[in-house]
């Protein structure tokens, strides 16, 4: 006898409409500038969660030496009516390899261009620089306070350390 499955497993997804790279070939772009983040409907607008996005091998240029930057990205957000798509926020992320900034403002970027993309409810981002000159830099901002009981995970990278 075979179980009859439930609600939540024959629930359909919603139809990701309008979307230009999902499922496509799609190259890397040039700069931040030329990337386009997409977003996909939330299956859960009525619904406070925690969305964390993880890059650990995050990398920029430094604007005046060219060499390159290496980071640690957290973001953490409650989404309203859209999801971040992430096909698209990872070539987002990837067109920053070539790109010139400061730690600070590659961390700011990221965090508002996916503010204005999908408009969550609440987002923060910590950007853990490795150090440059001997000098780790991290990146804290958040929109405001987090909805009121909302699981908020600590985003579990400690700060530099060295190799001791």
């Amino acid at each position: 006898m075979t179980k009859k499955p439930t609600r939540s497993a024959t629930k359909k997804a919603p139809k990701a409409t309008g979307l230009t790279q999902l499922g496509r070939k799609a190259v890397i772009p040039a700069s931040p500038d030329k990337a386009v983040l997409e977003k996909v409907a939330n299956p859960h607008p009525g619904t406070n969660y925690l969305v964390r996005l993880s890059c650990p091998e995050f990398t920029s240029l430094c604007p005046i030496t060219g060499q390159p930057d290496f980071a640690h990205l957290v973001i953490d957000y409650v989404p309203g009516k859209y999801l971040v798509e992430s096909k698209s926020w990872k070539l987002f992320l990837t067109s920053f390899r070539n790109h010139g900034a400061f730690h600070e403002d590659c961390t700011l970027e990221i965090a508002k261009r996916l503010k204005a993309a999908i408009r969550p409810k609440w987002l923060r981002i910590g950007g853990y620089w490795y150090p440059r000159g001997g000098i780790p830099i991290d990146v804290f901002w958040q929109t405001g306070a987090p909805p009121k009981e909302l699981w908020l995970p600590d985003p579990g990278i400690p700060t530099y350390r060295g190799r001791g």
